[in-house]
């Protein structure tokens, strides 16, 4: 006999799937219709392909700067947008356009071929079925088993259920490409989540909004079993290898929930996150978020998260909370060495871009028109998806601070290198002058086991003043080469060289007067001898040029000021506090036993 729920199902299903022929400009948000339909639960389907239990292997969720072999997209709405990312994205790696018929596919090829696209290499158009444009939301995500071997998909519950071709394209794309798929779709391990809900750092912390805690929840429309936090936490470490999970509130004008609009990471240690004006729409919200990030958790180097804040830009001087469109600088895509990030109005895209740039130099940073479609609360990054490359060598890389050249005969670089063939030898590129020729040393393999890093160079000494400018290239055992970051040598890392007796005369009357007790063991004080008020920072580094902990920072006032680090979980060894205050700096050496 056949099941009333299931007649009921087919029943919505078709419906949807027809509104979403005739009207392909679904919003990233549920439409009013959608939402009536939400009120008839939808029982969990379980998947034709793939496999339904998590990986064997332990694996590491992709962070979204590694290098990819494809970039997706789905041809619905929007095509002057789209146009514009295939023409960004196909000089970095294959664009595939997944198109819901033979029809839309002509039609792809004609607006990219009338606007003077080349489609003639690293471009592919695939009958994919799908329901809307935000593939960014039910795509595939990528994980590696064993950190850089076999490439893995990863296939949630897509949260719009009425859109259910959506939630078939990670099947489609999974046997198109070849790659084996995980799906979390069969009780106990029933997911529903969202890629623009989810961010990596490549290193087993991930960060999303509570949204994800609402949606499994009891009486949740989705027809997926109830969990608890902890249960979320395990299927996300199951498949996805999520050792840490980050949740932070959701905010009250962004309707979606989703952090890919107004945050991002750009390496393991940089969030970008964007900015309001002082108790506009978000801010306070974002601003309270990020506070219990800094304040909670650390780096997987385990040192302070670096903020970069950029702003969130009004629509003719409105913000989401006076009616304004949700414009974000964050919703961005990074494509191998070019990022392409929404732009809006010049006067506010010049700022942008300029920030981006900063933050990453050497990448190509590319604007795009987003005006057409964030009224629907997605741009760049909700449109797109990446595909990992299927033979990753994996370099990891703490960027070095400024090191003072009292406390080193050479400067120590330290890395992480990994492929699955091994890696056959690595260098360490470095110049104190752009416009001069790089010089190279090795990286060589590191053997001692007092540290976490598989490899280890050094940079010679340079003069007090200087800034070092490096990247690292690595070579596999099969021959593959890959640098980091990626686009070097245009782009690099970079260090000043500083000296502290050099700086402490320089420095007017501010002095770290001694610190007590040294050696020290437990609570010690770091005393500060100014004699007017300055905007400083106080950190600890280590002997490798870590910086271990932040002691302070804010406004020091005139006279003598105490401030305090607690040693007693601390490795023995010896370490450097650092004053700094604008380009000024002093430092002093700390024997912790």
């Amino acid at each position: 006999m056949t099941n009333p729920l299931h007649l009921l199902l087919l029943l919505l299903l078709s419906i949807t799937s027809l509104r979403a022929q005739t009207d392909p400009d679904l919003p990233r948000f549920f439409t009013p219709d959608e939402q009536q339909m939400l009120l008839n639960k939808f029982p969990s389907a379980e998947p034709d392909f793939g496999f339904t239990s998590p990986p064997t292997k332990p694996v590491r969720a992709m962070a979204e700067w590694e290098e990819l072999q494809a970039l997706l997209i789905t041809w619905r709405s929007h095509p002057t947008i789209l146009t514009e990312i295939v023409r960004v994205a196909r000089e970095e790696c294959r664009v595939i356009i997944c198109c819901d018929n033979s029809s839309i596919v002509a039609a792809a090829q004609s607006s990219l071929n009338n606007a003077g696209v080349d489609i003639s290499s690293n471009v592919d158009f695939v009958v994919v079925p799908n329901n809307s444009i935000w593939i960014r939301d039910y795509g595939p995500n990528c994980v590696y088993a064993n950190e850089v071997d076999s490439l893995y998909l990863i296939d949630w519950k897509y949260n719009r259920v009425t859109r259910p071709k959506d939630d078939t394209l990670s099947t489609t794309m999974a046997k198109f490409l070849d790659i084996p798929l995980y799906t979390t779709s069969v009780a106990p391990a029933d997911l529903v989540n969202t890629g623009g809900n989810f961010m990596s750092d490549g290193m087993g912390s991930s960060f999303a909004s509570r949204l994800i805690l609402e949606e499994n929840a009891s009486g949740n429309p989705y027809g997926v079993s109830t969990k608890t936090e902890p249960q979320i936490n395990q299927i996300l470490y199951d498949y996805m290898g999520v050792q840490r999970y980050i949740k932070m509130n959701t905010l009250p004008y962004d309707a979606i929930h989703h952090i890919d609009m107004h945050m991002k990471l750009l390496d393991e240690e940089t969030l970008l996150v964007g900015k309001y004006p002082d108790g506009i729409a978000d801010g306070p919200q974002i601003e309270a978020n990020i506070q219990y990030v800094l304040s909670q958790f650390t780096t997987a180097f385990g040192t302070p998260f670096k903020v970069i804040r950029i702003p969130m830009p009004p629509k003719g001087g409105k913000y989401p909370d006076t009616g304004g469109d949700y414009r974000t600088y964050a919703n961005a895509v990074f494509v191998n060495k070019t990022v392409i990030l929404p732009f809006y109005e010049t006067q506010y895209d010049s700022t942008a871009q300029r920030i981006w740039e900063e933050a990453l130099p050497g990448y190509t940073i590319k604007g795009i028109d987003c005006n057409a479609i964030i009224p629907s609360l997605g741009a760049i990054h909700c449109i797109t998806k990446e595909i990992g490359v299927d033979d990753p060598l994996r370099i990891v890389h703490q960027e070095i601070p400024c090191l003072d050249n009292q406390a080193y005969l050479q400067y120590p670089v330290w890395a992480t290198l990994e492929h699955r063939n091994g890696i056959k030898n690595a260098r360490i590129h470095y110049t104190t002058d752009l416009n001069q020729p790089w010089q190279s040393v090795d990286l060589p393999v590191y053997l001692q086991d007092d540290t976490s890093w598989t490899h280890k160079g050094f940079i010679p000494k340079q003069a007090p003043g200087s800034t070092v400018y490096y990247y690292i290239e690595a070579t596999a055992g099969n021959g593959r080469s890959v640098v980091r970051p990626l686009p070097a040598p245009k782009g690099y890392w970079s260090f000043c060289v500083t000296d502290a007796a050099l700086d402490a005369a320089e420095v007017q009357n501010v002095s770290i007067t001694g610190i007590y007790p040294n050696p020290a063991s437990a609570i010690t004080v770091v005393p500060v001898q100014t004699s007017h008020s300055i905007e400083a920072d106080i950190r600890l580094y280590n002997a490798f040029g870590q910086c271990t902990q932040t002691i302070f920072t804010g406004t020091i006032p005139a006279g003598q000021s105490n401030y305090f680090l607690n040693a007693s979980g601390l490795p023995a060894g010896t370490y450097w506090v650092r004053l700094q205050a604008s380009e000024r700096v002093v430092t002093q050496k700390l024997i912790i036993r």
